[in-house]
């Protein structure tokens, strides 16, 4: 056979007198002894080793404060908190926010496995420990950030501020009206009746009296996420209620969800409606560290800008002097009181239909109001206003893809706010966790 490429000759075939073609093929039946160690697993220098070394230097008695398990008394010892407290922290940087996936992670992966040094852990203690400790991890967002400024890496002179809403672990079918909450409640408290009549029966096999110990117990908790959707279903009427007045379209019934009592439906930024918590940031610009962090259930950014200001300020003992955020947190009492208070507000008036030039001073403004508008027309103004997507996007950006701040896995808000500050403790010891390390 010819080649049909002129000059060059097609590779000759094995003869039968040559024999067959011979592999190296794998066999995985033999024995290998490897005298390996976890520690030598790790090259010097990896993160994983420095998230160790700054984790070992936290005070994380708040985590700990409820154990009873000590030495020299019977019971089986504790997990160690700084085991937990690194895994999640490493887990958050590698973007992992599922407690079976960590779980995994630690049998099969390297960095896992070194972390762990022979500690056996199941998913159920990374799941609880993830979510049972806000307030300890509100200390440790506090304490990191004590000792980036001591280092002076972070000030909160200047600070950027937004908003993004991060999808429920809740489905938009979960959404029900006060009629048909009311029914399901009086089917979920029949059935928590005829369950315990059930009990009462002569006992059958042990098989038999654990499965009905683990329906009670289904039935049970659907009663209580009826209940608490319609007293979420109140404070929505009363949220409504309110805005009614400001609406000319006759508004919706009111709906709360049977999976997710405290989440809410939100118009996302494809333009779509779907149940969310409303994730608040603030950044310090200088140096890009997240300084404070807040989980709500409102839909816009209106009255968000003020607290998020006081509570930067009392994290971090220091005073906010210019505060950048966009059009959406522009409330004119607020920028008042934050104007008045010698805090320069860098945000975009608002555009009326009936005046095109935001920047004018109106006759109702206040002197606060008015140094505002005259300020933000300034070609200063409006570059230290770029300041915000620069630094403040970027974040949003890496906490989204890298940091585990995906759609949560959790329901609540307590423990939605849990989730996000594991994912800004972990971006923040990212960036800066070598600096900690420095003398």
């Amino acid at each position: 056979m010819e080649s049909p490429i002129s000059g060059i000759e097609p590779p000759s075939e094995p003869s039968a007198a040559s024999g067959s073609l011979r592999f190296r093929r794998p066999d995985r039946s033999q024995m290998r002894m490897v005298a390996l160690s976890l520690d030598a697993t790790i090259p010097a220098g990896h993160h994983v080793r420095v998230l160790w070394e700054v984790v070992e230097q936290l005070d994380l008695s708040g985590f700990s404060a409820g154990l009873k398990v000590c030495e020299g008394e019977a019971g089986r010892p504790a997990t160690d908190v700084r085991l937990l407290t690194a895994l999640w922290l490493y887990a958050a940087t590698q973007g992992v926010g599922s407690a079976r996936e960590l779980a995994r992670l630690c049998e099969c992966h390297d960095a896992y496995r070194w972390l762990c040094g022979g500690v056996w852990v199941n998913y159920h203690t990374l799941s609880d420990f993830r979510v049972e400790h806000e307030k300890a991890l509100d200390g440790l967002m506090t304490e990191i950030l004590a000792m980036l400024m001591e280092r002076q890496l972070v000030r909160v002179h200047r600070i950027s501020q937004d908003g993004l809403r991060v999808r429920a672990s809740a489905g938009k079918g979960s959404f029900r009206r006060e009629e048909r909450l009311e029914d399901l409640l009086a089917q979920a408290q029949a059935q928590v009746t005829a369950l315990k009549a059930q009990r009462e029966a002569p006992a059958g096999t042990d098989r038999n009296a654990r499965q009905r110990a683990a329906q009670e117990r289904a039935a049970r908790e659907r009663l209580d996420r009826v209940q608490q959707a319609l007293t979420a279903l109140e404070q929505i009427k009363k949220v409504k209620a309110r805005a009614r007045d400001n609406q000319r379209d006759k508004p919706s019934k009111p709906r709360a969800s049977t999976t997710d009592s405290e989440a809410r439906v939100m118009k996302m930024p494809d333009g779509g409606f779907r149940p969310a918590y409303h994730v608040q940031l603030a950044v310090d610009t200088d140096s890009r560290v997240i300084v404070e962090v807040d989980v709500t259930r409102e839909g816009t950014d209106k009255a968000q800008s003020e607290p998020m200001r006081e509570q930067v300020e009392q994290r971090s003992g220091g005073t906010v002097h210019e505060h950048l955020m966009d059009g959406g947190f522009v409330k004119l009492e607020q920028v008042e009181r934050a104007e008045q208070a010698g805090v320069k507000v860098y945000a975009p008036p608002q555009q009326s239909r009936k005046d095109i030039d935001p920047y004018r001073v109106r006759e109702t403004d206040s002197p606060a109001i008015a140094a505002w508008r005259t300020r933000m027309a300034t070609e200063e103004a409006k570059a230290i206003y770029q300041e915000r997507a620069s630094t403040r996007e970027t974040v949003n950006a890496d906490l989204r893809m890298y940091r585990g701040l995906s759609p949560f896995l959790v329901r609540g808000l307590r423990k939605a706010r849990c989730v996000v500050l594991w994912s800004a403790l972990a971006y923040n010891l990212m960036h800066f966790g070598k600096a900690l390390l420095m003398d």
